[in-house]
């Protein structure tokens, strides 16, 4: 089953003049680089977050950020998702439901422009450590049946390469992809930010009504706090990084069920958490 349905939108990328050094000469040509707008993310009307992000895939961007973020507890909370360009960017309108909204408006986070920084909105230190309680209650993700072959890992990850659209035009998106248990890739989504690219392929996943306690996701990244988290809340059990995780994201995983797996290249791979989900 192939779960992708890309909408690739042509200013995904540009190309802009610039000069190339190579081999002791300087040529002036045309480079293709990725894009980023800015997003902003409308819920019932109220103007929620501006998100600087590849304009690609919105819908699916949308939803795996609602879901990912706790905006809503289920995809069936999001009933209508819009996506009009403007003259700044894009503005995708999002219908929720009377519950999901009124937990919007009772919370006390702003998330303005967030790329790289789990922390950025957020009050207190007090208001952070409440967050990850609620999620150590809420988004726990259940062990799997049969541990993984420790080879789909790698065999994921090298099938995730070749369909980085994006990356390979510009050498710059980041990416995070669904395989099956055998290591097969059946979607993979694209963004010039790591935790939005995650948000893409959860909404994805979201929008195919995908089971994700029956494969895992990879990503192109480092394995923050952040990612884990909203691997947990979508439940998915295992998340393989090409690169390191932080100490926290590491405890994160623990709490919540999850098997983080790090630096998965070159034939290697190290495991952080829950190693009971792979062989031997």
């Amino acid at each position: 089953m192939n779960l992708d349905a890309r909408v690739l939108h042509p200013a995904a990328s540009c190309s802009i003049p610039a000069a190339r050094w190579q081999e002791g000469c300087l040529a002036p040509g045309h480079e293709v680089v990725p894009d980023e707008v800015p997003v902003a993310l409308v819920y019932n009307g109220i103007s929620h977050a501006v998100m600087l992000a590849s304009p690609q895939d919105l819908e699916d961007f949308a939803l795996g950020f609602s879901l990912s973020e706790a905006i809503v507890r289920q995809a069936s909370d999001v009933r209508d998702i819009d996506v009009s360009e403007a003259d700044e960017g894009f503005v995708v309108a999002i219908d929720i439901a009377a519950g999901a909204m009124a937990r919007l408006k009772a919370s006390r986070r702003a998330r303005t422009g967030r790329t790289g920084c789990g922390l950025c909105g957020i009050e207190s230190l007090q208001h952070f450590a409440g967050e990850l309680a609620a999620d150590g209650e809420h988004a726990r993700v259940t062990p799997a049946g049969t541990p993984l072959a420790p080879a789909a890992l790698h065999r994921a990850m090298s099938a995730m390469h070749a369909q980085q659209h994006l990356h390979h035009a510009t050498g710059g998106a980041h990416a995070a992809g669904w395989a099956d248990r055998d290591g097969n890739v059946l979607v993979v989504r694209e963004d010039v930010g790591r935790h939005n690219a995650l948000d893409k392929l959860v909404g994805a996943l979201a929008h195919a009504g995908n089971d994700n306690a029956a494969g895992f996701a990879v990503i192109t990244s480092r394995a923050s706090y952040e990612m884990v988290q909203k691997a947990a809340r979508a439940g998915i059990g295992l998340l393989a990084a090409i690169s390191a995780p932080t100490a926290m994201a590491v405890r994160i995983a623990d709490a919540a069920g999850v098997t983080l797996a790090g630096f998965v290249r070159d034939g290697r791979h190290v495991l952080y958490t829950h190693a009971g989900r792979l062989g031997g």
